[in-house]
């Protein structure tokens, strides 16, 4: 979306783009800046996605629907739940992987803040 960078603009679900792809995810790109990236995940019922990091990024998640599994850690061992209503930090290069184990679709929506590409996937989480 062309923008001067003195106007607020409004994304709308029509104008995401598709946003970093990372295998079991749906990322849809709402704002993407110089410092800044923004945009809306749908990871479907039973899904997991690819392990990935985000580089120097720095993410806050917001959990709109269904359930968010998160594991990140020396292989993967360490994990955290969250639901409808709840906030996630995943900080700056943490290796990690977003799961949904119920039964409905979970809708999330993401704000980064950092420099550089957003997304990096990799074979899996770093080993203890």
């Amino acid at each position: 979306m062309e923008r001067r960078h003195d106007e607020v603009a409004v994304a709308r679900p029509g104008d995401r783009r598709p946003g970093p792809s990372t295998p079991g995810m749906d990322r849809q790109e709402a704002f993407a800046t110089e410092g800044t990236w923004s945009g809306f995940v749908r990871t479907e019922a039973g899904a997991v996605s690819g392990w990935h990091h985000h580089g120097e990024y720095e993410s806050v998640i917001y959990v709109l629907t269904g359930s968010l599994r998160m594991e990140f850690g020396p292989d993967g061992s360490r994990i955290v739940d969250a639901g409808p209503g709840d906030f996630v930090y995943v900080p700056k290069g943490a290796v990690h992987r977003e799961g949904n184990p119920t039964a409905q679709p979970a809708d999330i929506i993401v704000m980064r803040s950092g420099t550089g590409q957003s997304t990096f996937n990799v074979d899996g989480p770093e080993h203890s």
